[in-house]
């Protein structure tokens, strides 16, 4: 993973190899914290997305063959147990079928371009916590 800044925003190129949650989440050593995922293409594959059904409960979907990733959003904040990120994408394969949802994990297959925007210059004004379900979701902080 490389990546630039320039004042809030922040381009991330993955290499091959590369997990996507792993590499973004490796920018809180680098003082990016909290940001905003706004926009990411490549190519992936061994991508598990998914959704969150009416249970609460996480249905997954593996595909392991290469996919063009079309589209990426997000975040990463702080969260209990160290750097968080929230992803979703739009992906196809190769026969032009769109798949698309929450990002459990995807590794680059050739090369992901990542944009970030840096959030809470002022303060952190979100974090991630976790709840007594398991489930850990976004708090707003008070900032002032």
């Amino acid at each position: 993973m490389e990546h630039r800044r320039f004042g809030r925003d922040v381009f991330v190129r993955l290499d091959p190899g590369d997990e996507m949650h792993a590499s973004i989440r490796e920018l809180s050593g680098y003082g990016i914290t909290v940001a905003a995922i706004t926009s990411g293409i490549g190519r992936v594959r061994d991508t598990v997305i998914g959704y969150l059904d009416a249970d609460g409960v996480y249905q997954k979907v593996v595909h392991q063959a290469p996919m063009e990733l079309l589209s990426t959003q997000g975040n990463l904040a702080p969260g209990p147990d160290g750097p968080f990120t929230h992803i979703h994408i739009v992906a196809t394969d190769d026969d032009h079928v769109v798949h698309g949802g929450h990002l459990f994990e995807a590794t680059v297959e050739v090369t992901a371009e990542i944009h970030l925007r840096v959030l809470g210059e002022e303060g952190v004004p979100f974090q991630r916590e976790a709840t007594e379900s398991d489930f850990v979701r976004l708090a707003f902080c008070n900032l002032g």
